[in-house]
């Protein structure tokens, strides 16, 4: 009775204990995204009127952000090209982490002929470089926004899969999986119970990394002309618009660059460490 009892307490108890604080640097990372947030969303105007009568204008209090080159309020534009960015990069990876991690568990779990095949079709998605297979499904439908969703997507989920993958294997030998397995717990139970409270931090930073990563690639593409078409407000479109401009509007140039940089790195502060 007392062996029973204890196989139970065991079984129903987690491999090991998270804390559920954050970092000071995480913490940072959040408040910074908060405020992307707050701004992207409290800004409600229209970022693609055209005012010609005001164009290049330097920030004042009509517009804290100066006007582009063809007068449109450059506070209307960051907040859209915010709103645009982190919700790609949100659709991005919640696609990428559901298969990338319920295959990473399938394959770490069972092992065998389906890791093997399951392993063989990562390792085919990573012979072409992601950036290329983005590139590549930009130039058959250019300027399309599901287009470039659907290739940072399937470039993301691969990292999901390795990372589970690997963290599956090792804890699928450890004794409280054991224990709940002669108790006959379901695989529902002991995903729940012991493997994602595992898996959750990892690939919530996998997740962090990697919509930094989308935010990033949207704007490459924009800069060199193969992603979102205008007058669409996404940050690397934007800064090829200004580029001529920058002499007399160095203002409206830094804007893009810098929201980049902060959007970036309030990702990478809420990372923490590199699960790798």
């Amino acid at each position: 009775m007392m062996g029973t009892t204890s196989s139970r307490l065991s079984a129903s108890r987690p491999l090991h204990g998270h804390t559920t604080l954050l970092s000071a640097r995480q913490w940072w990372g959040a408040g910074l995204l908060a405020l992307l947030l707050a701004f992207a969303w409290l800004v409600d105007a229209d970022p693609a009127r055209q005012q010609l009568s005001r164009i290049l204008q330097a920030p004042s209090l009509a517009e804290p952000f100066g006007t582009d080159h063809l007068g449109r309020s450059m506070l209307a534009r960051m907040a859209a090209a915010i709103r645009l960015s982190l919700g790609m990069a949100l659709l991005s990876v919640a696609t990428a982490a559901i298969p990338g991690v319920l295959l990473g568990v399938v394959a770490g779990w069972r092992g065998g002929w389906t890791d093997r095949l399951l392993g063989s079709v990562a390792d085919a998605c990573l012979a072409l470089p992601g950036l290329l297979l983005v590139l590549l499904l930009a130039a058959i439908a250019p300027g399309n926004f599901w287009t470039l969703y659907v290739g940072i997507s399937l470039v993301l989920w691969i990292e999901y899969f390795r990372v589970v993958r690997a963290r599956t294997q090792a804890l699928v030998t450890s004794p409280q999986i054991g224990a709940s397995r002669l108790l006959g717990f379901g695989p529902v139970m002991l995903f729940r119970r012991h493997l994602w409270p595992e898996l959750a931090p990892q690939v919530f930073t996998l997740a962090a990394f990697g919509a930094a990563s989308a935010i990033l690639a949207m704007a490459a593409l924009g800069f060199v002309s193969v992603g979102l078409r205008p007058p669409t407000a996404e940050l690397g479109l934007m800064m090829i618009e200004l580029l001529p401009y920058y002499h007399e509007a160095p203002w409206a140039m830094a804007q893009p660059i810098f929201v980049l940089f902060v959007v970036v790195l309030s990702l990478n502060l809420l990372a923490g460490k590199d699960p790798r």
